[in-house]
């Protein structure tokens, strides 16, 4: 069988059938319709957020330390590492917070419940359905992990924190938006104080450390003038340590300086460092609907039917043609030598 003999059995075998495979393609087409309009419809709302935080001025910190003398080596601590907004809004602790609340219009129930309750509504033909678990430990773990995916961020470089909640139950929507809303500017808050705390209780025991070691500087000196009183000025081995104890008294009073300037810096920040959140944008109603094109999902599924009977009806041509090939290319007769060679 040449090459032109198949194309013109799989058009005559296509002609034959071809009512057959415009009902398999319609077939599917139908199908795969009533599979799409059979998906849920998802339902997203957009909120949004601005920390606003007062701006990090050391201009008062730094003339504080000029007038004890720390010469402008003081270390202005809100250079340091500060808190991330959009790490602690995808953070595990945010999701478990949110997962563990009730939610009163809801009929008191935990989110995370909720969360799998609706995740066992839409599950589908195919999907697996989720064991609703029997402690409240275990809810809000499974809730914690199916809220993950239910929530997006966006941070620009103004500072807007974006949130984008989707579900395919819009009771939740609003709910839900507003408890992570809620739990977020409190981690928010609460990490700024604790970072702020921390730095103001490590510079207030630096302070008090380096004024032990002057009082010993102190007690050092009074000790030398009392034992050297009636020395000559000039005897090195006894006017060389009183050098050496000055020098270092002087060192160590700069560093105390230092140190008391970022003290109250980080004193000044401890009081005006919690953030007032706000909200912009409300995740209210209306809701942003997502639905599956069942036009799409015909007009793919009719293609598919029709190339699958297509296929099924050829097949039988196909394997005769291609074994007809293979048999000609391991099996055809070779020219034999007699013929190659000449006669002398």
């Amino acid at each position: 069988m040449t090459s032109q003999d198949l194309i013109k059995k799989l058009i005559k075998r296509t002609l034959k059938f071809k009512w057959v495979i415009l009902i398999g393609g319609i077939g599917f087409a139908v199908l795969f319709y009533k599979i799409a309009k059979s998906k849920p419809v998802m339902y997203s709302v957009r909120s949004s957020i601005f920390p606003l935080t007062a701006s990090d001025n050391s201009g008062g910190s730094s003339k504080l330390n000029e007038l004890l003398g720390g010469g402008g080596s003081s270390k202005n601590l809100s250079e340091e590492a500060t808190i991330n907004i959009e790490e602690v809004a995808k953070s595990r602790k945010t999701r478990d917070a949110v997962s563990a609340e009730k939610i009163p219009q809801l009929g008191n129930k935990l989110a995370g419940l909720l969360l799998i309750e609706n995740y066992n509504a839409h599950a589908g033909y195919f999907g697996k359905k989720m064991a609703v678990p029997k402690t409240d430990a275990e809810i809000i773990s499974t809730g914690s992990l199916l809220l993950d995916g239910a929530y997006s961020l966006k941070a620009n470089k103004n500072g807007l924190l974006e949130i984008n909640f989707s579900s395919t139950d819009s009771s939740i929507i609003t709910p839900m938006s507003y408890i992570l809303i809620s739990k977020i500017t409190a981690f928010y808050k609460e990490l700024k104080i604790k970072k702020a705390r921390s730095d103001f209780e490590f510079t207030d025991k630096k302070v008090d450390s380096l004024q032990l070691v002057l009082d010993k500087y102190d007690r050092e000196q009074i000790q030398m003038n009392n034992t050297t009183l009636f020395v000559p000025k000039d005897r090195l081995e006894y006017s060389i340590p009183k050098q050496n104890v000055s020098n270092n008294k002087i060192i160590v009073t700069n560093q105390r300086n230092s140190a008391a300037s970022n003290r109250e810096d980080a004193l000044w920040r401890l009081q005006r460092v919690t953030p007032i959140v706000e909200i912009l944008d409300k995740p209210e109603q209306p809701f942003v609907e997502t639905r599956t094109s069942g036009m799409l999902y015909a007009i793919g599924g009719m293609a598919l039917g029709c190339i699958l009977f297509l296929l099924i009806f050829i097949a039988d041509i196909l394997y005769k043609y291609a074994s007809q090939q293979v048999h000609n290319a391991i099996f055809a007769e070779k020219p034999s030598d007699a013929n190659t060679t000449t006669t002398a």
